[in-house]
C-alpha cells in the first residue's frame, strides 16, 4: 500500500503543528516556574465536548472508527488526514475533547481528554476524566448499525484514551463500575501510553469473561524511538503490560528516529492493520 510522501506532506504538517503548539506551551509554562499538580486534582466543571468531525465512507460502509486527537489539538486536523487514507469502507468519527484546565500547563485551559499532571510512571490517573471520555466514545458508537464493526484509535493523549477504552471494553465496565456498552473490534494507539497500567492485570484476574474479551481484542501500538514528549519506553512498557494482563493480540511497532508525530510509513501500518482486523474487503460500492 503506497501512499506517497508528496501527497501526504501538507496534511502531516497540519497534524504536527498542533503538537508543536503543545510542546512550546509546555516549555513556556516550565520556564515561568509554574508548578505541575497531579492528574485529576483540578476543580471539575460540567464536561462539554467540542465539535465532532465525520468523514463519510467513500465506498460500502463496513466499519466505523472513532479517532481521538492529542493534547491541545482538535478533531479537524485528524479528519483531514484520515480522509486521504485508502480505506473507503471506514466511517471516521473525529470528536474534539473538552477544553479544561490541565495540570501539566499549570492549570492553563487546553483541549484534553483528561487531566494530566506529568508524563511519568508515577503520575496519578484522572479516572473521572478518563471515564467521561470513554463514555463519549461509546456514545458516538452507539448509533452505528449492528452489522458495522467498531474501532477506536488515537494519537498521544488520544492514544491513551483509546487504550483506556480497550481496558473498559475488556473489563465490561468503566473505572467507576458502570457497565461499558461498546463492542470494539480493534484499537490503535500512536505515540501514547496505557492509563491505569498498574491495576489492569489485577482487575482482569479471575474475571473469565473479561479475560476472554481481552484475549480477543486486537491492539496496535506504534511509537517513535526519538519521541521527546511521550518517551518511547512508555509505549514499549504499555505493550508489555497489556500482554501480561491477557491481551494476546498486541502488536508493537517502533520507528527509528521518529519524534512525537506521525509519518506515512506509520499510517501505512495503520491502514493494513485496520483492513485486516476489521475485515474490510476494499469494495468501493
Amino acid at each position: 500500500m503506497e501512499l506517497g510522501i508528496s501527497r501526504w506532506s501538507p496534511l502531516f504538517r497540519t497534524v504536527q503543528k498542533s503538537f508543536f503548539k503543545f510542546y512550546i506551551l509546555r516549555s513556556q509554562m516550565s520556564l515561568t516556574g509554574t508548578s505541575m499538580g497531579s492528574g485529576g486534582q483540578t476543580a471539575r466543571k460540567a464536561v462539554n465536548f467540542g465539535r465532532t468531525y465525520v468523514v463519510r465512507p467513500k465506498g460500502k460502509h463496513q466499519a466505523t472508527v472513532v479517532w481521538l486527537h492529542g493534547l491541545g489539538d482538535n478533531g479537524s486536523s485528524w479528519s483531514q488526514l484520515l480522509e486521504t487514507l485508502p480505506l473507503p469502507n471506514i466511517k471516521w468519527i473525529c470528536p474534539t475533547s473538552p477544553t479544561r484546565p490541565v495540570s501539566i500547563f499549570g492549570g492553563f485551559p487546553s483541549t484534553a481528554w483528561f487531566d494530566v499532571g506529568d508524563l511519568s510512571e508515577n503520575a496519578a490517573d484522572d479516572l473521572e476524566g478518563l471515564d467521561a471520555s470513554a463514555a463519549h466514545v461509546a456514545n458516538l458508537l452507539s448509533t452505528e448499525p449492528a452489522d458495522i464493526k467498531l474501532g477506536v484509535g488515537g494519537f498521544s493523549m488520544g492514544a491513551a484514551t483509546s487504550l483506556y477504552c480497550a481496558s473498559c471494553c475488556a473489563l465490561g465496565k468503566y473505572g467507576n463500575g458502570n457497565p461499558y456498552p461498546a463492542k470494539i473490534s480493534t484499537v490503535v494507539g500512536l505515540s501514547g501510553w496505557l492509563p491505569c497500567s498498574k491495576t489492569l492485570k489485577n482487575k482482569l484476574e479471575g474475571e473469565n469473561e473479561a479475560v476472554t474479551r481481552a484475549a480477543s481484542l486486537p491492539v496496535l501500538l506504534c511509537h517513535g524511538t526519538s519521541d521527546d514528549v511521550v518517551p518511547y519506553k512508555f509505549g514499549e512498557k504499555s505493550s508489555g503490560t497489556l500482554k501480561a494482563a491477557g491481551f494476546q493480540n498486541v502488536i508493537f511497532k517502533s520507528y527509528s528516529g521518529l519524534g512525537h508525530f506521525t509519518i506515512p510509513e506509520e499510517m501505512d501500518q495503520v491502514c493494513a492493520w485496520l483492513s485486516s482486523n476489521l475485515g474490510l474487503d476494499g469494495s468501493s460500492s
